[in-house]
């Protein structure tokens, strides 16, 4: 996984590099260093990362109509 593709997924799952370190139990110096290409993307992590994205993107946020009516 290139750095670029790492920081895709991340925004597909709108997860910043801190909730990614929290959800690893790393530092999230680690995390900035896969982000930058200083050190690889575990393999393990990769595809759990594409497949959260792949989930996202099948299953989108729904729209909701949050108007005067739905205040409750």
């Amino acid at each position: 996984m290139t750095p670029k593709q790492f920081t895709k997924c991340l925004e597909q799952i709108r997860w910043s590099m801190r909730g990614v370190a929290d959800h690893l139990g790393v530092h999230e110096t680690r995390i900035r260093r896969w982000a930058t290409g200083a050190l690889p993307v575990p393999e393990q992590v990769a595809q759990w990362l594409e497949a959260l994205a792949n989930a996202h993107k099948l299953n989108p946020v729904p729209k909701i109509d949050i108007g005067k009516d739905n205040l409750k």
